[in-house]
This record gives C-alpha cells, sequence and structure tokens, in this order.
C-alpha cells in the first residue's frame, strides 16, 4: 500500500458500538412502528425476539469472519478473500445499493419531519443543509463522527428509557393490564407462527447496523477482538431495547389502534406520554436521523475506498486518503452528491434497494463461514463440536433464514436488485475483457485467512 494511503487506527471499542448504533439508529424502532405493528398484528414482542434470535446467527457469521479478516470492506472483503473475487465484486457491487441509499434514507426523511415542524422551508433545504453538514463531519475525521453519534445514540437511549419509565408508572397506577409481569404478550391466544414470522421479516430491518461495523475494521485498534466484540454488544442492546419498549406497549395499550401507519408513533407517545413527550420525541427523533446519516455516509466512503484500493473502482479518485485528515475525501464528496437524490426519491424506493443489497450481502457472508469450514475441514483431521456448530450449523441457519425474507421481498425490489447485478456483471466483464483476466487487487493478499487453530479464532 502506498504511503500516506493507510487509514488511522483510532477507534476503541465504544466508538465502534456507537457508530453501529448510530447507523442502526434504536429510535428506528419508532419510524418503523406502524408498518411493523400492522404486520404482526400488534404482536410486536415475539416478532422483535424471533429478529434478535435470527440476527445472531448472521451477527456470529459477521464475527467469524471479522476475525479471519480484521480488513476494512465488509460483505465485499469478505467474499473476495473466501470465495472467489468475481463473486467478491458482485456482492460489493449490491451492497453498494444498501450503502449507498443509507444517507439518501437520512436526508429524505429528515427533509420530511422538519418541513413538518417548519413548513415555510422546503425539504430541500433540509435535505441540503444536511448533506453539506454530514460531509464537514465525516471529512475532520472518523473520530468525530464517532464522538457525535455517541452523543446523539446516547440521547436516543435515554428517551427509550423514559419513555419505557412512563408506561411502567401507568401500569403500576393501574393503566392498561395492570400488572409489569405477564406472559400474555408472548403467549395470546390469537397469536400465531405466521403472525410471528410475518411481523419478525418486517421488524429485522431494525437490526442490520453491525454490518456498517465491519468497514471500520481499518480504522480500529486491535480489530480481531474489537469487532466481533462490537457486533454482538450491538445485537444485545438493540435487542434488549425493542423488545422490552415492545413488551410494555402491548401491557399498557393492549388494544392499541391508529388512523395512519406513518404518525402511528407520534400518536402512540402521546397516549403515553402527552404533549410533553411528544415534543420531546420529534426533537430525539430529528437528532436520531442526523446521526444515522453521519454513519450512513462514514461506512459507504470506507466501502468505496477499499473497493477503489483494490481498484475494482478508479483507484485515483476512490482509493485516495486526505493526507492530512486521513479520510477518503473524495468518496466523502462524491456519497454527499448522490445523497442530493433524496430531493427527487421516494423513500419507498429507497428502503428497497437497502432491503436487497443488505439480504444479499448477508446471505453470502453466511456462506463465506460454511466455505472456510470446508476448506479447513480438508487440511485438519478432526474438528470439534463447537467448530461445527459456530462454523457450520450457526451461519446454515443463518443463511436459510435471509433466504427466506428475500423471497418476502416484492416483485419490484427483486426486478431493480437483479437489474443492478446485471449493470454489475457487464462491468465485471469490462474490467476482467470478458473474464479472461483475473479482477485487479491492492497487494493485500498476504493478510490470509488464518486456520480454526488461531486462539483468536471463534
Amino acid at each position: 500500500m502506498r504511503e500516506g494511503t493507510e487509514l488511522k487506527r483510532t477507534l476503541s471499542l465504544f466508538q465502534v458500538v456507537m457508530l453501529g448504533l448510530a447507523w442502526n439508529t434504536p429510535m428506528i424502532y419508532f419510524s418503523v412502528f406502524g408498518v411493523a405493528f400492522e404486520g404482526a398484528s400488534g404482536f410486536l414482542t415475539p416478532a422483535y425476539a424471533v429478529a434478535v434470535l435470527a440476527v445472531l446467527f448472521t451477527g456470529a457469521s459477521y464475527a467469524v469472519m471479522a476475525r479471519k479478516l480484521p480488513i476494512s470492506g465488509s460483505a465485499y472483503t469478505f467474499v473476495k478473500k473466501a470465495m472467489n473475487p468475481n463473486l467478491g465484486f458482485i456482492v460489493g457491487w449490491v451492497l453498494l445499493l444498501n450503502y449507498l441509499f443509507a444517507p439518501i434514507i437520512a436526508c429524505i426523511t429528515f427533509g420530511i419531519f422538519l418541513n413538518a415542524q417548519f413548513p415555510s422551508i422546503p425539504p430541500y433545504v433540509w435535505i441540503i443543509a444536511l448533506t453539506l453538514l454530514l460531509a464537514t463531519i465525516s471529512i475532520l475525521g472518523v473520530n468525530s463522527s464517532a464522538n457525535i453519534s455517541a452523543v446523539f445514540v446516547m440521547l436516543q437511549i435515554i428517551f427509550i428509557i423514559v419513555f419505557c419509565a412512563f408506561m411502567i408508572h401507568g401500569l403500576l397506577n393501574g393503566g392498561g393490564s395492570g400488572t409489569l409481569l405477564s406472559f400474555q404478550p408472548f403467549l395470546d391466544s390469537d397469536l400465531s407462527l405466521s403472525l410471528v414470522l410475518a411481523g419478525a421479516s418486517i421488524v429485522i430491518f431494525s437490526f442490520l447496523g453491525f454490518d456498517t461495523m465491519t468497514t471500520l475494521s481499518e480504522e480500529t485498534k486491535d480489530p480481531k477482538r474489537t469487532i466481533p466484540k462490537a457486533i454482538f454488544i450491538m445485537i444485545a442492546i438493540v435487542g434488549s431495547l425493542h423488545v422490552t419498549t415492545s413488551y410494555f406497549i402491548q401491557l399498557i395499550v393492549p388494544t392499541f389502534t391508529f388512523v395512519n401507519p406513518d404518525s402511528a408513533a407520534l400518536e402512540l407517545v402521546g397516549l403515553v406520554g402527552g404533549s410533553l413527550l411528544s415534543s420531546l420525541f420529534i426533537t430525539v427523533l430529528i437528532a436520531a436521523i442526523f446521526t444515522q446519516g453521519l454513519a450512513s455516509v462514514t461506512a459507504v466512503s470506507r466501502l468505496l475506498y477499499v473497493m477503489g484500493r483494490d481498484s475494482i473502482l478508479p483507484s485515483r479518485f476512490f482509493g485516495y486518503i486526505h493526507p492530512k485528515f486521513k479520510t477518503p475525501v473524495l468518496n466523502i464528496v462524491f456519497t454527499s452528491i448522490v445523497s442530493l437524490l433524496a430531493i427527487v426519491i421516494t423513500i419507498d424506493a429507497a428502503l428497497r434497494f437497502v432491503n436487497f443489497g443488505a439480504l444479499t450481502a448477508f446471505f453470502f457472508v453466511n456462506l463465506c463461514v460454511i466455505t472456510l469450514y470446508f476448506k479447513d475441514k480438508q487440511k485438519q483431521k478432526s474438528f470439534s463440536l463447537k467448530q461445527g456448530l459456530v462454523h457450520l450449523i450457526s451461519p446454515l441457519v443463518g443463511a436459510v433464514f435471509i433466504i427466506w425474507l428475500l423471497a418476502l421481498l416484492d416483485i419490484p425490489t427483486l426486478i431493480g436488485g437483479f437489474v443492478w447485478i446485471t449493470i454489475g456483471l457487464i462491468y465485471l466483464g469490462f474490467l476482467t475483457n470478458r473474464f479472461k483476466r483475473p479482477l485487479p487487487d491492492s497487494g493485500t493478499e498476504e493478510i490470509t485467512i488464518q486456520s480454526h487453530k488461531d486462539p483468536q479464532a471463534v
């Protein structure tokens, strides 16, 4: 690697977790509440519990690969090194859908909410302002992003805790079911497996932020230990918040109904905490959107950097690191320009790209762990039961679940995703002279895949 182009290792475990939570956005629970509530027919608690269980399998696969390959690039790098460079390119190409459209979603929702508060100012003004602010902070350095993200993430967590405290206070004073301990949210007579799975297929998108943490491997201290820990900590925090909140909602307002799914969360917060909590809710939600946008710009700029460094994308542009700020400045500028599509694109269209890209990447990361299991098994005479569970059974369960989720996506989403893949295949054919030569590489192949004998391996 050329001198002066390396990313700087400065991130601690706490900062990585905060950046993952920032991208994931704990307040996304309220952003999708109406749609999730309808999809789960009101049974949010078991839906979120099943979603957490499902995400743990794929999260475990990411943890395995993060230990074996502590390189930025997420699923793109994992598939390229563990399976096949051409396949890795296609997975990275699809993953770009997830990463490029994540900041677009943040910009769209930021414009919508602030326009609602200040109707005289059109949404595009807020979108442009947010884009410029996110670019400036991202350029200054990943530490700036992490520290700012930490403040706003903690604000979101505090709000959710306060919201739960209001519900607990209501239950203690005879509201709702009048009890804090009940199996009703899990064992309702109207509850069925199909309802739980339908709800889980929607709310699982509240847990996708752990993928972005693997893009920070080359800026993280001791990434082989830090990144896997950060993945499980983030899943534990988000899972605990969402399951607990859902549990108390089903107890305090067991017959809750709403008129508009988009405003269902605001109706719920007003019902539980009145106008004061509603005002606080809007403030925290806007802050959460800002934080998610910041984490998204940070993540996509790192993925573009790795693909540029590998000469998959033009290296002079996408592989450039600013000598002073040690950040991929040109990628941040490029991402910011793309984010301006928020002015003309709908949030539904952006979400479709994010969902397809994320689920495709998750599927192939699970396959990476399975592939390495069989490769290493050929080199070793015996494997322990723990190795079989972690490196074969767990990723297999994760892959099957992701296939099921992909099958639940609507036809327009699948068509759009496969059109994007087709464009990627055409570009791949150009890079490889119609598949007659290998893809260019950055020269980082000396970072080899470690065997299961590595004491740090999961």
